[in-house]
Order: C-alpha cells, then structure tokens, then sequence
C-alpha cells in the first residue's frame, strides 16, 4: 500500500507551509500508524523514543538496523509520507552518516529523514555538527529521489535554557548553518513560548518544526507566528503508554472496568485494520 517514494518525498516538502503548519504525529508501530492516517493525518514521523519503548528500551537504546527495519515496515503499511526520526544517524564522523543515510534510504522508501547534532552524551560542536548535516544532505541528494532533510538542534532539550539569550542565539546560529548546507527544515524541539519561536521563525529563512510540547502556544498561534510544521515526538505514545498504566491500576487496584468508556473512544479503524 505504498506510492511513489519520489511522489511521497516531494508531498512531505509541500507540506511544509509557514502560517499552515504540517501537523505531524509520530506513530510507534503499523497499527499506530493506520489508526493516524484513517484520522486524517497527511504525512507521519517515527519516533525513536515510542519504538524503544516498543521493544522496552530507552531512547537511544535502538540500532541502526533496527531502525531502519521500523522505517521500512511502517512505510509499507500506509500511503503517506514517512520522516524517519533517525538520531544522530548512528554515527559521529559525517562520512559514517553519509553510509548510514544512504542505507537507509536505500532498504526503505522513506520521504524525509531527520538528523540530530547530539551525540547521546554532549551536543557535537558546530564544525562537526554542520558537516553531519552537509554529508546526510548530500547523500540524501545522491539517491536519486526527493528526501527532505531535517536538521535538528538538540540543545533545548538537552540542558539549555531556551529563556537563556545565550542558548537562543546558540541555537539559531546552529539552525542558520544547518540551512547554509542544504537542509529542508529545521528543527529546535524545546522551544516553549511565542517569543522564543517568533525568534526561531524570523531568523531563519527555512520552514521551522516545532515540539508540541506542554505549554507551547495552540495551533493557531503557532500558523501565526509563521510556523511550517507540528510534532508530538514521544507524546501520543506516552499518553497511549498512560492510558495502559491507568487502566491497569484501576482493574488491580479497584477490580472495575471503567477504562472502557475511554478504549477507542474517537478512534476510527480501517475496514482491513488487521492485516
């Protein structure tokens, strides 16, 4: 059940509209993935921290081939675009992400990856960061099809401040490099309030992704500031993975069954939902 990945690639990117923003849940699994799509989503984005949880990992915890077999399986299982989540592409030195790119695109179909500037203990510095990103762009470009580069500044969610003017202007000099060499969109997840993103928005002349985090501004707000794309990460698989926990208290604890006035509730199912 899949088009065109050159199709697919070249959607994903006119998607991306400043002031009406992609909005791009991040599915954990194929049924995940169906559910999304029947609801209405146009593209979709893994998430490396809800499929580590899948296999009871932590985030960081997957491997490349793991990854790589997740993307192509979820895919396979819906007719949108797919961005791969896919870290710090697995490895520091940027001709290793170049390989790992091109493998990645070559054993799935995916329409756009997105590429961090953390190495899972420190953030990379900008020399090396900037050429992470200019080697995954360029591979990217070598396949042969559109993919759409997102290039990720990790350091709000990694310990830095974003109230701090030194950590916004770290962060927008990180962003404005990543678009000097090619990259689609650009993405500094951890940014909270209207000013810290009008900040991002304005200074950079690419679509900007935001987190949906707790406390950043409604949808509306975000089309307003110039916003070109929406993602929860994590955050629909950690209000499923609640929903279970909650559920599972209220049987052990209270022995009724309440939880089933919530299960499905607002959950349309395809026709062939099981295959």
């Amino acid at each position: 059940m899949t088009s065109s990945s050159r199709d697919l690639g070249a959607q994903l990117l006119e998607l991306h509209q400043p002031g009406n923003p992609l909005l791009l849940p991040n599915p954990w699994d194929r049924g995940s993935a169906l559910a999304l799509v029947t609801a209405g989503y146009q593209a979709l984005a893994t998430t490396s921290a809800g499929y580590a949880a899948t296999l009871g990992r932590n985030d960081g915890a997957i491997t490349l081939d793991e990854v790589v077999g997740h993307t192509s399986d979820l895919v396979r299982a819906v007719d949108v675009p797919i961005s791969c989540d896919f870290e710090n592409g697995f490895a520091d030195d940027p001709d290793a992400v170049a390989v790992n790119v091109a493998r990645l695109l070559d054993d799935s179909d995916v329409a756009g990856f997105s590429v961090e500037d953390f190495d899972g203990t420190g953030m990379y510095e900008p020399g090396l960061a900037t050429a992470r990103v200019e080697a995954a762009v360029d591979a990217a470009r070598s396949c042969g099809r559109t993919i759409v580069v997102t290039a990720r500044a990790e350091n709000h969610i990694r310990g830095v401040d974003p109230a701090s003017p030194e950590g916004i202007a770290d962060t927008v000099a990180r962003l404005e490099s990543f678009s000097s060499v090619g990259a689609d969109v650009l993405y500094a997840p951890g940014i909270l309030t209207a000013d810290q993103i009008s900040t991002v928005v304005q200074a950079v002349d690419l679509p900007v992704n935001v987190l949906a985090l707790g406390g950043v501004p409604p949808v509306r707000e975000l089309a307003e500031l110039g916003v070109a794309r929406v993602s929860v990460g994590s955050g629909f698989f950690l209000a499923a993975f609640g929903g279970l926990a909650d559920a599972a208290r209220e049987w052990l604890d209270d022995g009724t069954t309440g939880f089933w006035s919530q299960a499905g509730r607002g959950v349309p199912l395809r026709a062939d939902f099981a295959d």
